[in-house]
């Protein structure tokens, strides 16, 4: 679900709150090899076992990854036991409340030029069909058109009449800003979805009065 999902991101970003875990994730982050707990104590003047106990708070945060490895030429019995080494998870940390996925319109819009510029064809055709074929595969994959909207952030609520009413903009500011051009990707995104879920008994309606979204999805 969705909303776990920024939980999640929303408690990885608390605990980069912390002076000592930032600092520990900026160094594993920013090094292009997995770092152990000594390395880490080291190069930060910090005792052993607050490296360990932070570093750990990090992993369960999905922040950070684990891997065993043993070190140094020795190889085979006698050599020791694997060290446990930490690395990047992640590359970059960020949530909003409400949630919004500007990575989203971003990318869809960058598809988009690239299409026109390959093919000669208008921005704004191109736009529609890579944001259609982009709720396609969203479709397709979440099976389901209620878990379509709630992955990408629209926060769904049942309309009464076996419709959905969406709480949310995933693309708020930007639709502020650019109310044709997002409304538009934002209706061939939703008709796309509704394509992938193969679901014929709904259908993507304006709603330019909504207080949240352009659209509202409503059962024929």
């Amino acid at each position: 679900m969705a909303h776990a999902h920024e939980a999640d991101r929303l408690a990885s970003v608390a605990a980069l709150g912390d002076p000592v875990r930032r600092a520990l994730f900026t160094l594993v982050r920013a090094s292009g090899e997995p770092l152990s707990r000594e390395d880490c104590a080291v190069a930060l003047d910090l005792p052993r076992s607050t490296a360990l106990a932070q570093l750990d708070r990090l992993v369960e945060s999905g922040l950070l990854s684990v891997e065993y490895r043993k070190l140094g030429p020795r190889t085979g019995p006698g050599s020791g036991r694997p060290a446990k080494l930490y690395k990047a998870a992640v590359t970059e940390v960020s949530a909003s409340v409400p949630e919004r996925h500007y990575d989203l319109a971003a990318a869809l819009l960058a598809r988009a030029v690239e299409r026109s510029m390959a093919t000669g064809a208008p921005v704004a055709e191109s736009l529609g069909e890579v944001a259609y074929f982009e709720g396609v595969e969203r479709g397709e994959r979440e099976g389901s058109m209620e878990a379509v909207l709630d992955a990408t952030g629209y926060a769904p609520q049942d309309d009464g009449d076996g419709g959905f009413v969406l709480a949310n903009c995933p693309f708020h500011r930007l639709a502020r800003e650019h109310t044709e051009v997002v409304c538009s990707l934002n209706g061939a995104l939703l008709t796309g979805a509704l394509a992938g879920c193969a679901d014929p008994g709904l259908r993507v309606v304006p709603d330019p009065d909504g207080p949240y979204c352009c659209a509202r999805i409503q059962r024929t």
